[in-house]
């Protein structure tokens, strides 16, 4: 009986010491538990697909023959049991890609808000960046109550970081006015606010398209002026803030490229018209429009035989699509060939709007350009582009925009001060 009770007493007790242990770690040293979970779980997730066989579908770098440089922004798409590797902008010919991530810059302007309006049409996810020094928010009004838009007050000279895979570098006042109001801060955006976003593009692997200028030739002696003219720009006029700070845009977007491996395309822009200009901007076309609206003579600078060529802004946007989805680096002129003198252009004018404008002679600008006109064989051979809207179909589409902005402006002005 004794030793019975021994017995059940030395089982008790080692039952005891055993269990004891961990008890007091579950009940008393929980973090320690927490640790040795944390730990388990990473041997785990580290361990089995280490283990696993790769799934079938995936990109392999062994695959390939080249080396490929890893991205920090990397995304795979699956497709009917096809893989493609998608980096940055770069979209494989052929195949229908999801809808893209797009940052325009001065997209709230004329040229930028009509390319907001292809992207949106075509299904696209757009941020617009814009000071709105010279854009509109009236622009891209429509856009506001669309899930797939986005629009941030935001001046380029500052950086901004944003996940995108193209950005449409338009940023900058283009006409005289406005570019001489400020020289210092219209050079600070066309040089740090085109660093700023080339660092964007290279930092989240975005392709990049800058908007330069047919200014880059200055007052061209070449005539028609191709891609391969040098130009011939005064460096310390009254203009070359705009000129010399567009051709600095060009240097920085080259060397981005071949230094740095950055996808780039060049458009230099010659003259475009169309909806959404600013009014009084001091730009021929704009100049001539309002003021045959508003039954003033039309201002022509010097003998009025200078020469520009005209493109319908639906024309420009297409070429800047084309160029961006294309596989060159340009520069592409993006222009209509067709060359008119200021008096051709104010007697069409006079013709679409009032016939009995006048017309007044004041003298010229300083550094006018005498001559210009786009050589656009590049763009025809490499893009398939060429602009489709004359200068009498356009212009009239300009001055319906034109009449509705100025004499409503008017009439809100009246009711206001009648009030």
């Amino acid at each position: 009986m004794g030793s019975d009770h021994q017995l059940k007493k030395s089982y008790v007790k080692n039952k005891v010491c055993v269990t004891y242990p961990f008890q007091y770690i579950f009940q008393e040293q929980r973090f320690v538990c927490l640790l040795i979970g944390i730990g388990i779980a990473c041997v785990v997730f580290n361990v089995i697909p280490s283990l696993s066989s790769p799934e079938k579908g995936l990109v392999s770098a062994s695959h390939y023959d080249e080396p490929i440089q890893v991205r920090r922004r990397l995304a795979y798409e699956f497709d009917r049991g096809f893989s493609h590797l998608s980096a940055g902008g770069r979209i494989p010919l052929g195949l229908k890609s999801k809808s893209l991530r797009i940052l325009v810059t001065g997209g709230a302007g004329f040229v930028g808000s009509h390319l907001v309006d292809r992207l949106i049409d075509r299904g696209d996810s757009v941020i617009v960046v814009d000071n709105f020094f010279t854009g509109r928010k009236e622009n891209v009004l429509h856009h506001y109550k669309n899930p797939r838009f986005e629009i941030i007050r935001h001046d380029v000279v500052e950086p901004i970081l944003l996940e995108v895979d193209q950005i449409y570098h338009l940023a900058c006042p283009a006409s005289p006015v406005h570019y001489k109001y400020n020289p210092v801060k219209d050079h600070k955006t066309n040089v740090m606010g085109t660093l700023n976003m080339l660092g964007l593009a290279k930092r989240v692997g975005a392709r990049f398209l800058l908007t330069s200028t047919s200014e880059v030739y200055g007052d061209p002696l070449q005539h028609p002026q191709a891609e391969t003219y040098w130009g011939n720009v005064n460096p310390i006029g009254v203009r070359s803030c705009y000129d010399e700070g567009k051709r600095t845009a060009e240097t920085l977007t080259m060397d981005y490229h071949r230094g740095l491996n950055l996808e780039v395309r060049i458009a230099r822009i010659f003259n475009t018209y169309g909806p959404r200009m600013c009014i009084d901007d001091g730009r021929v076309v704009s100049n001539f429009v309002a003021q045959a609206l508003r039954k003033e003579p039309l201002t022509v600078y010097g003998d009025g035989k200078q020469t520009r060529s005209f493109q319908y802004v639906s024309d420009l946007v297409e070429g800047l699509m084309r160029l961006m989805e294309g596989e060159h680096v340009g520069p592409f002129n993006l222009g209509n060939p067709g060359e008119f003198t200021m008096l051709e252009l104010a007697k069409v004018v006079q013709d679409t709007i009032d016939p009995n404008a006048k017309i007044e002679f004041r003298p010229n600008t300083e550094d006018d350009p005498h001559k210009r006109k786009p050589d656009i064989s590049k763009a025809k051979k490499l893009l398939g582009w060429q602009p489709i809207v004359s200068l009498r179909d356009g212009l009239p589409l300009m001055v319906t925009d034109f009449r509705q902005r100025i004499f409503g402006d008017e009439k809100d002005q009246t009711g206001t001060s009648s009030a």
